[in-house]
């Protein structure tokens, strides 16, 4: 009996030892434990060993999780601030090697057209002097009525009907019978030359441009002027003169109605005592006029103040007539009427010839 309790009690501590060795495990995890016992000599080693497969084959067991919290909602992330797109810079404009040259001889300093003292003093355009305009924009007004029916129209048909050869001699006769005019008033401008140039251009246009009609003068290089009694008043020291627009005779200044009325005594076709013959010479050197003046009526034609276009180029040419060829101040040069100006000098305007007269007395 002493032979079987002593093994007995050796037994206490070896299952006590198993039992702190081998944890309590699952049915189907001590399964695997005990078939893989089986198999060896059932020392501590093998036991080790076991458990160690078993946990492979099986997993470790399962440590206890604590309670899962609710899901929270997703928190909006703060987004990096975008960065805004910066203009871009223009790039810095490399000096060309003229430009560089140009530097090294005149200095850096910028070229101002402005404050150039090389440059000639600007043009100073006339300006009219037009305290009468509300009067005067009445008047043209008139005048452009009386253009558009009749004038024009007659001017149309003529130039319809009559061949230009017949045209050119008409216009070269009136500027002929014009001369001796002009020649008087460059004596009274104490201008002798051009006094000289228009009597022989009378005289040569008169006998070999049969009465006028042709114009050897020009062949023969005598420029062609025309001065009036406005102009010779202007050169007498009457610069300034208000602007006035007459009914039929258009475009004048004050100064030059005084001047009209100075060269009707002299004026050639008012010297005709046939009436019939006068106002039919009269007639047809209005009508003359009036083909002369259609090249610049294209110019006028879309005008936003046909008024102001008139009066201001009228009144710069007559300044051009008057002092273009006169020193504008004291120690100045002589300054001559530009290129485009001198070509066509003799403007056509309403001649004096065409002023009316009495008729007269028959008896």
């Amino acid at each position: 009996m002493r032979r079987l309790i002593f093994p007995a009690l050796l037994l206490v501590p070896a299952c006590a030892l198993a039992q702190i060795i081998v944890p309590p495990m699952p049915a189907q995890k001590r399964a695997a434990f005990e078939a893989c016992l089986a198999q060896t000599n059932r020392d501590e080693h093998a036991v080790l060993a076991c458990l160690r497969q078993v946990d492979e084959d099986q997993g470790a067991p399962s440590q206890p999780q604590p309670p899962q919290q609710p899901p929270q909602p997703p928190q909006p992330q703060p987004q990096p601030p975008v960065p805004t797109p910066e203009a871009p810079t223009a790039p810095e404009a490399t000096p060309t090697q003229a430009e560089k040259d140009y530097d090294a001889i005149y200095g850096s300093q910028e070229y101002n057209p402005v404050a150039d003292s090389t440059l000639p003093a600007p043009a100073e355009l006339a300006t009219a002097y037009d305290p009468w305009e509300k009067l005067n924009r009445k008047v043209h007004g008139f005048n452009n009525a009386v253009d558009r029916h009749i004038a024009k129209p007659l001017a149309k048909a003529y130039v319809a009907v009559v061949p230009r050869p017949v045209r050119l001699g008409v216009g070269n006769f009136f500027s002929n019978l014009g001369q001796p005019l002009s020649a008087v008033n460059a004596l009274l401008q104490g201008k002798p030359k051009e006094a000289a140039q228009a009597l022989g251009r009378f005289a040569l246009n008169a006998t070999l441009g049969v009465g006028g009609l042709f114009d050897p003068a020009s062949d023969a290089h005598l420029p062609h002027r025309s001065e009036d009694f406005g102009q010779t008043l202007g050169v007498w020291g009457w610069k300034r003169s208000r602007y006035v627009e007459l009914p039929l005779f258009g475009p004048r200044t004050v100064r030059d109605v005084f001047g009209m009325v100075g060269d009707a005594p002299l004026a050639p076709i008012r010297t005709i005592q046939d009436d019939t013959a006068r106002v039919f010479l009269q007639g047809l050197q209005l009508v003359d006029v009036r083909t002369q003046l259609m090249a610049v009526d294209s110019m006028r034609e879309g005008a936003t103040d046909d008024y102001a276009l008139v009066r201001d180029a009228w009144t710069q040419r007559r300044n051009y007539q008057i002092f273009g060829d006169r020193p504008q101040q004291q120690g100045s040069t002589e300054t001559g009427l530009p290129d485009y100006l001198q070509e066509g000098e003799d403007a056509p305007i309403v001649p004096a010839d065409a002023m009316p007269m009495m008729p007269t007395d028959s008896r």
